[in-house]
């Protein structure tokens, strides 16, 4: 389990945690703008899209140990092409291959196998315990980096000349990208042949029992109900630009805070999965839900500049509380689903091509509302059309709870 939830983290730390906490600085050292960082994330969604309709069919015929540790090897190498500072037209293809590359061979094995390490009773925990876990280990790479940020960055200062900020960047990538490449040889010699094959049947299915899948009600509503979550957790990377644009605070100080957001999740998930398999994770999705509407209406109708800081840190707060959560639970909901094991993978692989649409919609939503040079009222028009996404999700888990299916 150690292994899974080191790799399930390190496969995202160059596309998007990177982008998550460095934003600023990567901003001003690729001198792009949130419209480019959109446009690139689109491509990565494209291309996932249709990796995570084919890689669900691979997780339910190879091990684990090959999927994981290929696609950790295979990012790294992008990542030395991301140190070098690659073009605007370089750094959008760069993501494009990224979307290949972290979830072709990687997703659905990865949720298969936690699904297959917990049983029917412990889900939440399951799958709380990998998030958590994959969080603090995010979180910690993060502050590593911002430590090396720190270093580079002159003490308290605000202006900080390009060259400085170019090699910080790139010190920051090289490690990160190394990481990545030790983290896939751990995984190679780590996970056992066959380490979660617990059930040996082989089922090859057609294409008219994957359209019958897909017409499933409460697979549809599912679906939906991991957009909706995933969409907040997206807009989890505007936090720190948030900080530096609307509270003014230094690129050095904007890292850190988003490094905070971060340490939020393990230790919202883990608990929260706890509490899912004391009563049920579709309940649980409620009041997720339910937070992070509040919250994101709120600080789309106030001007929340640095005299209120506290009060939009609060709301800040009370929508990472309900993502992270939501993060923990949108697969632990698989076993009321109440599918076979030996479909796990292809489920997986249904359920994401629409539940992580988000990657191709979410940056550029976000990057063509804040624009170039963003203030609070652009904010302001951000997080209140986002309010639409988590009033969805919450429509989606009412109607998932209520209906069934019947896999005879």
């Amino acid at each position: 389990m150690a292994a899974l939830i080191i790799a399930g983290e390190a496969i995202f730390l160059l596309p998007f945690i990177v982008m998550r906490v460095f934003k600023p600085i990567i901003r001003d050292v690729f001198k792009i703008s949130d419209i480019d960082i959109g446009e690139a994330q689109a491509l990565y969604g494209v291309t996932a899209l249709i990796s995570y309709f084919f890689g669900g069919f691979i997780a339910d015929k190879w091990e684990a140990r090959k999927l994981l540790s290929i696609s950790l090897i295979i990012t790294s190498i992008g990542g030395v092409i991301m140190v070098s500072i690659p073009s605007i037209i370089s750094f959008k293809i760069l993501y494009a291959l990224w979307g290949v590359s972290t979830i072709f061979l990687f997703w659905a094995a990865l949720i298969k196998a936690t699904r297959l390490w917990g049983n029917k009773n412990n889900q939440g925990v399951s799958f709380g315990l990998l998030d958590g876990g994959r969080g603090l280990f995010a979180a910690s790479i993060a502050l590593f980096g911002a430590s090396i940020l720190s270093y580079f960055f002159p003490d308290g200062a605000v202006v900080v000349s390009y060259a400085d900020k170019k090699i910080t960047l790139q010190y920051i990538l090289g490690a990160i990208t190394g990481i990545v490449f030790l983290i896939g040889l751990f995984v190679w010699f780590s996970l056992p042949d066959e380490s979660f094959e617990k059930s040996k049947e082989k089922e090859n299915f057609s294409l008219k029992q994957v359209i019958e899948l897909i017409k499933k009600p409460k697979i549809i509503y599912h679906s939906l109900l991991i957009m909706s979550a995933y969409t907040g957790y997206k807009l989890t990377g505007v936090f720190g630009i948030y900080a530096k644009d609307v509270w003014g605070f230094s690129i050095e100080n904007a890292t850190y805070f988003a490094v905070f957001i971060q340490f939020i999740r393990p230790l919202t998930v883990i608990f929260v999965g706890w509490i899912a398999d004391k009563l049920t994770p579709s309940l649980v999705v409620i009041p997720c839900f339910t937070f992070i509407t509040i919250a994101s209406i709120l600080i789309g109708l106030g001007d929340f500049e640095k005299k209120y800081f506290a009060v939009s840190f609060g709301l800040f707060i009370l929508i990472a509380i309900g993502t992270y959560s939501l993060r923990g639970l949108y697969f632990a909901l698989i076993e009321e689903v109440r599918a076979p094991i030996k479909i796990t993978g292809t489920l997986v692989g249904i359920i994401s091509i629409v539940g992580f649409t988000p990657d191709i919609f979410m940056s550029l939503f976000t990057g063509y509302i804040l624009g170039k040079d963003p203030g609070v009222e652009e904010y302001q028009h951000l997080f209140t059309m986002f309010s639409i996404f988590p009033i969805l999700g919450l429509i989606a888990a009412f109607f998932f709870r209520k209906s069934r299916i019947n896999w005879n």
